[in-house]
């Protein structure tokens, strides 16, 4: 029986524009890492593997208690196709797709997931698109893994190879929210808050 749909979540950066480890900062009373992990796993997405680089022991520690698979990417600082590399090859051979998410976007909710997931009808990917940005989340089939896991650059080149074939999903241009500078967070707390 094939698995539910997967979920990759990027989680291996050091956080150099933020002067601190991002993954840690305090959301709405939990930690960007902890929010991230829990909303993929709200959103139903089996397994959730979290690709782990800068500070894995003390991330490890965060997610101990969450149903989730850890991947270390030893060459995390080589850059972000290096993590997406290393998570999808990690998947399950049964996984049909899995959706890729960046764990410093607070913004994204397991609404936001789900809707993705309800529109994949087999297509390679399902794309999320804020008004005119597309931006992760992204589920992508699994006849694309292994063009996933042999990036050498980023992972954009192989949206825009196969966007003629993508479906996609309009998702609130509001939650098209990073976190890389100081001034990001505040943005995302008074976001949470509304």
């Amino acid at each position: 029986m094939a698995s539910e749909i997967a979920g990759v979540l990027l989680a291996a950066g050091s956080s150099s524009r933020m002067g601190e480890n991002k993954l840690f900062l305090e959301l709405a009373g939990e930690t960007v890492l902890r929010r991230a992990a829990r909303t993929a796993l709200a959103a139903g997405l089996q397994p959730l593997l979290v690709v782990l680089g800068h500070e894995s022991e003390r991330a490890r520690a965060e997610l101990r208690d969450l149903p989730c698979t850890l991947v270390l990417n030893p060459a995390w600082a080589r850059g972000m196709h290096t993590s997406v590399s290393e998570g999808f090859a990690a998947l399950p051979h049964d996984a049909r797709a899995a959706v890729l998410m960046l764990a410093d976007m607070p913004l994204v909710t397991a609404q936001m997931l789900r809707a993705l997931v309800d529109r994949w009808r087999g297509e390679p990917l399902v794309i999320s698109r804020y008004g005119e940005v597309i931006a992760p989340p992204i589920l992508y089939a699994r006849g694309l893994f292994s063009e996933l896991t042999a990036l050498e650059t980023e992972g954009k080149q192989v949206v825009q190879r196969h966007l003629a074939q993508a479906a996609e999903v309009a998702q609130p241009p509001a939650a098209l929210a990073d976190l890389d500078l100081p001034a990001d967070v505040d943005r995302a707390r008074a976001a949470l808050k509304k």
